[in-house]
């Protein structure tokens, strides 16, 4: 990641084996989500990451077999727009406080394609986000935090205020967030394939629910 001319974010990337630089608004993004380096990466922190499989119960381990048999189709599915991502399932884990969280588990396969969009979506808006924000972000965590607030405690603040927006992820709205997104990414594939996550839907229970609002918890989307 480097600055263009006017600041604006640069990109590079590999694409079909070359080393490419990618403005935001090129409308080249899809191609290097689904390129193999970024494919190869997204794989491996999912299976890095484990967890629970989604509605097909497919498992981190049998990931690898599946994209070996059909890698090259999910990639040119994904390129002409006829991939459509799977429900998420829906879990609910307890709180500190007592109360439940609800958490969407996608398929193995949707958390790939999602960490692949969310690794090039990083590279572009890491650089814009404020030095005081830590969260869900990379090489930044808890420890980096603390000594933030270390030095700003040595700078001589004296007060701190603790904020916790409630459910957030289930209040986001999807065309506001297109929107946004779209002020920067002029890909229209990347926009559509983000909004076709967006409006997945979910089960509970067995049974199928839209999703109209909100992010699931529990994948790679909620950083979009």
């Amino acid at each position: 990641m480097s600055e263009g001319p006017l600041g604006a974010p640069t990109l590079m990337g590999i694409i079909e084996g070359a080393l490419v630089t990618v403005q935001p608004d090129d409308d080249v993004l899809l191609d290097l989500i689904v390129s193999r380096d970024n494919m190869n990466l997204a794989y491996k922190r999912v299976v890095r990451n484990g967890g629970a499989g989604g509605v097909d119960r497919m498992g981190v381990k049998a990931l690898l077999p599946y994209l070996r048999a059909h890698g090259e189709e999910l990639t040119s599915s994904i390129k002409d727009g006829s991939y459509r991502p799977n429900p998420v399932r829906r879990v609910e884990i307890p709180k500190d406080d007592g109360k439940m969280r609800q958490l969407g588990i996608p398929t193995v396969v949707d958390r790939v394609v999602q960490q692949a969009i969310s690794q090039v979506l990083i590279s572009i808006y890491d650089i814009t986000f404020s030095g005081s924000s830590f969260g869900f972000r990379p090489h930044r965590g808890a420890h980096d935090a603390l000594r933030k607030v270390q030095r700003d405690v040595d700078e001589g603040y004296r007060y701190c205020v603790s904020l916790d927006l409630e459910k957030f992820f289930d209040t986001v709205n999807h065309s506001k967030l297109v929107e946004v997104l779209g002020r920067t990414i002029k890909d229209g594939r990347v926009i559509s394939l983000i909004n076709r996550y967006l409006n997945a839907g979910v089960m509970v229970g067995g049974m199928f629910e839209e999703t109209p609002l909100g992010v699931p918890q529990g994948g790679p989307s909620a950083q979009f």
